[in-house]
């Protein structure tokens, strides 16, 4: 790598700038409402017939000159013609995003930007999904499904769990997350949802998912020369979702249950592109599927935050693309480098041999071993198409 070439001082300006704008848009800050609790209680109320009215964050940037600056970059200073094709899709991927944060609440606007960045369902993926659901799931009164960690009690588990990687990061509690946890990327910062009490099985997923996938890539991507590799490639979020998933399978945690949770999620976002409103999905999900009420509103509100949130189906996509990709032998590492996608595999090795990039210095601790015995989880997977 030549520091001093006009071209590699022109691709790490465009790449740091890119980075700051970056740091302005991180999605989840923005779609998750701010009145799940009482919507939730009004919603129930109305015995499932009034759709909730969600309110969201204030969004505190000028989107219109975001759009501007993204595309005001030099990218033809570029002279390294893989590298500029790169720079131009995540341009493109990022503008995408500013527009989905824009039209968030505006119902048919926000889905259609949403359907722009994040895909839908295809008919095999709802295949997949209602093949899954055939499945009995384990004893729901079994003791690893037993509520009985608070937020606070949580966070140590949490905080016990990350000694064993050589990285430290914020946590904070919320009560305004559709999610009962998440990493907020750009923040370097684990947010645990304070109104759920949390099982042994959801602290071993989370521990697993959150700091062992999440959080390894975000400290992996902040160790590279290029900052991409922190802020995100094009689609990566199928690719870390899939990881994500696959590290809960690969400890030994990945149940019947959980893989039910994922084959509902994909169901309500179908229920999307059928045009559904938010009551009409939940009692799909409720009546028609048996999903207990609570179970029902989360998934549902997942879908529809924003007016059509499509980003949850990828969650059973990016497993089995994991799983298949783990049972050809193929290294993980890579994956690991950053917020990176399956589809970018062989540039992520170019820009590692061209010096751009450096090999991953954090390794997700569940991937050493498999340790799952449950033969069905493994039928399951096997299965899909």
């Amino acid at each position: 790598m030549n520091d001093s070439s006009v071209a590699t001082k022109a691709l790490f300006e465009i790449d740091n700038y890119i980075d700051e704008l970056v740091k302005k848009i991180e999605l989840l800050s923005y779609v998750n409402p701010i009145n799940i609790e009482e919507e939730k209680q009004k919603f129930f109320a109305s015995k499932y017939l009034s759709d909730p009215n969600f309110l969201y964050p204030s969004i505190d940037f000028d989107k219109f000159n975001l759009h501007r600056e993204f595309f005001s970059q030099s990218i033809e200073q570029i002279e390294d013609t893989r590298l500029k094709a790169l720079y131009e899709e995540i341009i493109y991927c990022y503008s995408g995003l500013i527009q989905c944060i824009e039209t968030i609440g505006e119902g048919k606007k926000f889905y259609y930007n949403s359907l722009r960045s994040f895909g839908t369902p295809t008919e095999q993926d709802v295949e997949n999904a209602k093949f899954i659901l055939h499945f009995d799931s384990e004893d729901e009164d079994a003791e690893m499904f037993t509520p009985k960690y608070s937020c606070e009690e949580a966070e140590k588990i949490f905080r016990g769990y990350s000694e064993q990687y050589d990285f430290s990061f914020d946590i904070k509690h919320s009560s305004t997350m559709g999610a009962i946890a998440m990493v907020l990327n750009n923040i370097k910062t684990l947010v645990i949802n304070k109104n759920h009490t949390f099982s042994d099985n959801e602290m071993n997923v989370l521990t697993n998912h959150e700091i062992g996938v999440h959080m390894v890539t975000t400290m992996n991507g902040l160790l590279h020369p290029l900052k991409i590799f922190s802020h995100g490639f094009p689609n990566y979020e199928e690719t870390q979702e899939g990881l994500a998933v696959f590290s809960e399978y690969m400890s030994g945690n990945l149940t019947i249950k959980r893989l039910k949770e994922l084959a509902y999620r994909v169901i309500a976002v179908d229920s999307l592109a059928k045009g559904y409103p938010f009551s009409k999905t939940f009692r799909l999900l409720h009546n028609n599927y048996d999903l207990n009420r609570e179970d029902a509103f989360y998934i549902t509100v997942r879908a529809h935050r924003g007016g059509g949130f499509t980003k949850d189906y990828l969650y059973l996509t990016g497993l089995k693309k994991i799983y298949n990709y783990y049972k050809e032998g193929k290294d993980l590492g890579v994956l690991l480098t950053g917020k990176v996608s399956l589809e970018f595999i062989d540039d992520i090795q170019y820009m590692i041999d061209q010096g751009f990039a450096v090999k991953p210095k954090h390794y997700t601790d569940s991937y050493l071993q498999n340790k799952n015995t449950n033969k069905m989880v493994d039928f399951i997977l096997e299965s899909l198409k």
